[in-house]
Order: C-alpha cells, then structure tokens, then sequence
C-alpha cells in the first residue's frame, strides 16, 4: 500500500473521477491537474484531505498543493487512479484547450510582456527618485529642487538618465527578444531586430512629430530610385515591436521546417531578420503605430474626456478582476504607449493601477485585524496585505480576497472610489512605478497631493467596508462555511501536516531552537515578495526568499536529504530533531528537466551545514525567461516557528546566520 494511497483515492473521487481528468502533472510542491469539467471538483472536499494544503486555478490548470511529498504522492494518485502522468509543458498545452481564442491570445501576450515587467519597474523606481530630486521644490531648500542646490545630486540626475532612456527608449528589444524567447526561436535574432527598430540611423520616434514631413521626405529616407522608405524610429513603441517580432518568429518556423538541417545555420536565420526588418519598416511598423495611436486615443478620451468620471470608477472597480485572468499584463503596453503618444509623455491609467493595488492590500489588513487572534489566518492575511501594498496583489487575491468574497468586493469598491477620484483631478504619471504605496514616486509633481488624496480613500474605503461586511454579515456565508467545516472536521487541523519520508532521528522538546544558515550568496528578502503565490502567502511554510549571485546551494543545517526531485531544481532535508525544510531553485525550473543544475547528493544522504547541495547556472535559468529567486523555508510551521536573523532585505552570504527555528 502506497504512503498517500488512501488520500489519492479520496482526491480521485473529489476531482471527478478518471472520466474528468485530461492531464495530470506535478512540480515540486503541487499536483497539476487539466480537468475536462472545473465545476466538477470538489474544492471543500479535496482541502480536507489532510496531505492537501489548498487549491487554486490558475492558466486553466488545477493545482492542488501537497508539499514535499509530492512526487511519493503523484506516484501513488498515478497508481489509483490509471492516468497516465505527462510533462508539466504537454500539460500547459492541454490546458489551453480549456481556453477561448481571446483567452489563449490574452495568455500568450501576458508571457511576452511579463519578463520585460522588472525593467519597466525598475525604469519606474529611476523615473521617480529623479522626479523627487529635479521636479519637487523643497521648502527647506527655499522652493528649489535637490538638483538646483547640489552638484552632487545634479550629477546623480544626470547618470540614472542612462538607465531610465535604456529601459524605456530600447523598449521594442525587450519586446522582440520575449516574442522569440516566448514562439521557442532564436532570440539573439529578435535582439538584432529590436536594435533595428531604435538604431540611431533613425529618426528618434519622439522627435517624429516636430519634424516637418519636407524634412522627413528629404533626410530621413532610405532612397531607392523609384521608390523610398521612412527611416523612422520606434523608440518606446510596443504594438510595432509586437508586430515585428512575431513576424520574425514566424518566418523562422516557417523556414525551419522547409530548409534541410545541413544548411539551416546559413538559410534560416538570414531569410527570417532580413524580411522582418523589411516587413518591419515598411508595413508592420506604421501599422503598428496607427493602431498603437488608436489605443491610445480611446483610452486618453476615456481618461479625459466626458465620461472619464465613469472610466475612472469603472477601470478602477475592474482591475482587481483583470488580474486574476492575467490580462491586467496588457495595462503595461497601454500606459507604455500613452507616454510615448501624449504630448505631456504621461499616463492617467497607473495611477489607478496603483490605487487598485492598495485598495486590495487594505482590504486584506483590514482582514488581517479582524482576525489577527486566528494564527493560520493572520500569518497568511498579513504578509498578503504587505505584499499588495508593495504593489504584488495575487497573494492577497488568492489567498484571502477570493476566497472570502467580501473583501475582494470591498477592495473593488474602494479602488472604484479612488479611481472616480482620480479621474476627477487628472491624476498623472510619468512612468510605470511599483503598483503599491510607494507608488507615489512616479506621479508627476503637480499631482502628487492628489493622489495622496487618492490613496487615502484607496486605504479607508475598503478596510471600513471590509469590516461593515463582516459584522453585519453581508457576503459571509463562504468565511462562515470555511469556519463550520474546520470545527466539523478535526482532520483540517492536520492539513498543513507533511508526514516526512525519513524519520527524524530525535524529537525535540518545546521551546528548543535549530539555528538555520544562508544556503545562498545574494539578497535575502521577505518570502512575501515571491513570485508563485503558494510561497508568497506562506501556504508552504515560513522563511525567506533569496535572489542568489552565485550558482551553489549549500545545506543550512546538519540533516539528512529527504527528497531530491529529479531535475534537481529542488531539495527537501529533515534535520535530527524534525525540522523540515524545502529550498526550490527558481520559479518554474521544473521546466528545465535538469538543464543547468548539478546535484552533489542523494536523497538519503546525511549533509553538514555548509556542505554542498546543488550547483546551479543562474544565467542559463535567466535566458530561459525564469526568475532564480529561491524560497527557503521550514514546512512545518504548525511544530516549528521561524524566527528571521536580522532585517530585511540584506546582502548574505553562504553560511552566514539567516533564521532561527523555534519548537511550539
């Protein structure tokens, strides 16, 4: 009998049966499931499982999260229930038969945009300390800016233009590079092309319109004899960078399966970049910029004209939703284009982006205080609601909002307000910022007043709201529910229980502590700020995040590695006294299949703290399109409390002191 085989048949029967299930896979911490009928699972039923830790939805999959054990799980459901398990990609591809046209069109544009998303934030950040220093007259400097009475500051100005014009000017070589890294073709070939659309043999995009088209015809043409192409730039557009860099995906597959493989290195990439640089300046690239203009137009005549008190309350109530099915990724190119299409180079849509996030955030704190004596709710709700005010809201969404109903709509109501607010004073930005509270560095600085007025209806709206739903019992009945079944069914208590594979040689008494060191050389920052939702709410366990510099992981304590996965992206070890801990490479590496990792161990092999685990290529994880943040975490969190070493975020290195795990 399987360790799990009991819980897979009770998880196959609440899934739906065999007859439901399309596809089944797993990563390192859940099971994967494309089911043909998602009404058909039974979420209630599959949490109270006790190896189930939760469930969500997500890009048409299924996911019921287990932990550590998964693989020893996936085995045994695999064994049960006769379905045959696939490859976590075959599985992707299943789901998006779960998927409309617009759903799978929506998708795809959400995975090109969102690994360009750090830069665009990071432009953000630049954009606004240099708004703070050479746009805001200080009081105490006489109503000068920072910039106006120091050199110092003048010269800081001046240097963090170059990172500011790389992000946002070279903005189509993002674009490009994501589409080839996204249709699987060769992306230095879409790098080459991006340049070619922001080259300085062209006419810079934001100078097109002050230039006199008797100019343009005379200088800025390549001449051809009998006809002449405009040698215009496209800095800071995406639709014409989206364009052409599909273009040129699709002329390589095209070619790759035409041209024989002896001859492929030559052919391929020459007759895929020539034609789409053709394509690109010739029909695709205007093309792009009419539409481009188009939306921009629509939009700004929403945020401007005489219904932008309704856009802004209904955009404002609407983008919290927008998030959960991932087309929220499509604000990015619109607020990118109306900067670079509005005379003022600023956008009215992010400020309530950034309003949504905190109005979701307060929501979740306001949560977070009604239930803060409740440990399982607050140590999920309150690193939710830090995480949405630092501008990530699937946390909150997922973890609290969602599943609870009147939060979410207290949110939505408070954003709607905030939005309406917004709209109202024309509220601008002058880049894509962090979406949170510190949002307010990318506001231009005649708004920046106003929009702290904003934030302030975006913080009081949702939490009184949050708490008059709660105590007059308006769309509580989900909570209410949740509550009855965890006193019906003492096996919900145990749910966040991983039995170990290996059995900890010694039990420790209560109140004994195992000091943990750095597995990593990097950043140590709060687990909150992960990516994958499932360790940002804690939902897997306590500890922190690390970005590593350094591709070697080494054991934070003495223990025995109790689960090695295969493609060596992850490690679980239990130390002598029973603390259990997980350490997962990156996000999403599972899809490597090993490719860039190196296991020095063994599951069953007894390590020393400091000795070394996993090596790891972190640029080979880059190219690939996956973060390298790593989450270390102890799972057991209902036996073990963690205590954090220091503040956060930090530079830390290998073996240095990062947490302290203490027995309840």
């Amino acid at each position: 009998m399987g360790k799990f085989e009991n819980e897979a048949k009770m998880l196959l029967s609440a899934i739906g049966g065999k007859e439901n299930i399309q596809a089944v896979t797993h990563c390192a911490t859940r099971m994967r499931f494309v089911l043909n009928d998602n009404g058909k699972a039974n979420v209630k039923e599959i949490e109270k499982i006790s190896a189930v830790k939760g469930t969500f939805t997500n890009a048409g999959q299924f996911q019921v999260i287990i932990g550590n054990d998964v693989p020893i799980f996936y085995n045994d459901f695999t064994a049960v229930s006769g379905v045959e398990g696939v490859s976590k990609e075959a599985a992707k591809s299943a789901a998006k038969s779960n998927q409309n046209v617009f759903q799978r069109v929506m998708t795809t544009l959400a995975e090109i945009f969102t690994p360009i998303i750090p830069a665009i934030i990071v432009g953000g950040l630049i954009l606004g300390f240099r708004n703070l220093i050479d746009s805001v007259p200080w009081g105490f400097l006489d109503g000068k800016t920072v910039v106006e009475v120091s050199k110092f500051w003048a010269g800081v100005d001046g240097f963090l233009w170059l990172p500011g014009e790389a992000i946002f000017h070279f903005l189509p070589v993002g674009i490009t590079w994501s589409v080839s890294r996204k249709m699987g073709t060769t992306q230095i070939l879409g790098i080459v092309l991006g340049i070619c659309l922001v080259s300085p043999q062209l006419l810079n995009a934001y100078a097109v319109a002050t230039t006199p088209a008797s100019e343009i015809a005379k200088n800025w043409v390549w001449d051809f004899g009998f006809f002449t192409v405009n040698k215009i730039g496209y800095q800071a557009q995406v639709i014409p960078a989206l364009l052409a860099g599909l273009s040129l995906a699709y002329l390589e597959i095209f070619w790759r399966k035409r041209i024989p493989e002896v001859v492929s290195m030559i052919f391929v990439p020459f007759l895929s970049l020539v034609p789409a640089i053709v394509l690109a300046h010739t029909v695709l690239g205007p093309l792009g910029w009419t539409i481009g203009k188009g939306i921009s137009f629509v939009v700004l005549a929403g945020l401007t004209g005489p219904v932008k008190l309704l856009f802004g309350a209904i955009f404002g109530a609407l983008y919290a939703p927008l998030v959960i099915t991932g087309l929220h990724h499509m604000s990015n190119a619109i607020d990118t284009q109306l900067i670079a299409d509005t005379a003022t180079r600023t956008t009215g849509l992010w400020p309530m982006i950034a309003l949504s996030n905190i109005a979701q955030g307060s929501a979740v704190f306001a949560y977070y205080l009604i239930n803060r004596k409740n440990e399982r709710e607050a140590e999920i709700s309150l690193p939710a609601a830090i995480s949405a005010y630092l501008g990530v809201t699937e946390p909150a969404l997922f973890g609290v909002n969602l599943k609870y109903i009147y939060p979410f709509v207290a949110g939505m109501i408070g954003s709607s307000a905030a939005g309406l607010l917004c709209t109202t004073m024309n509220v601008q930005a002058n880049a894509i910022g962090v979406g949170g509270l510190p949002g307010f560095m990318a506001i231009n600085v005649k708004y920046m007043g106003q929009f702290f007025i904003c934030m302030a209806v975006a913080i009081a709206v949702p939490m009184a709201l949050t708490v008059f739903f709660r105590k007059s019992n308006i769309m509580t009945k989900t909570e209410d529910d949740i509550i009855a079944d965890r006193l019906a069914d003492e096996s919900f208590v145990s749910s966040a229980v991983t039995v170990p594979t290996i059995t900890p040689s010694s039990v420790a008494e209560s109140g004994a502590t195992l000091a943990l060191v750095s597995p990593l050389t990097g950043e140590a920052k709060a687990l909150s700020e992960a990516v994958d939702p499932v360790f940002a709410q804690g939902v897997m366990g306590q500890g922190v995040l690390i970005q590593p510099t350094e591709g070697e992981l080494v054991s934070p304590v003495d223990a025995q590695v109790s689960v090695l996965f295969p493609t060596k992206h992850a490690i679980g070890l239990l130390s002598a006294d029973g603390v259990e801990i997980l350490m997962h490479i990156g996000m999403d590496t599972v899809n490597l299949k090993g490719k860039g990792f190196t296991a020095h161990v063994r599951q069953g092999d007894h390590v020393k703290a400091s000795d070394k685990l996993i090596s790891f290529d972190i640029e080979a994880i880059k190219e690939a399109g996956y973060p390298t943040e790593t989450p270390v975490i102890v799972t057991n969190q209902d036996v073990y409390d963690v205590a954090i070493e220091g503040t956060l975020p930090r530079q830390i290195k290998r073996s240095q002191a990062l947490m302290i795990a203490r027995k309840n």
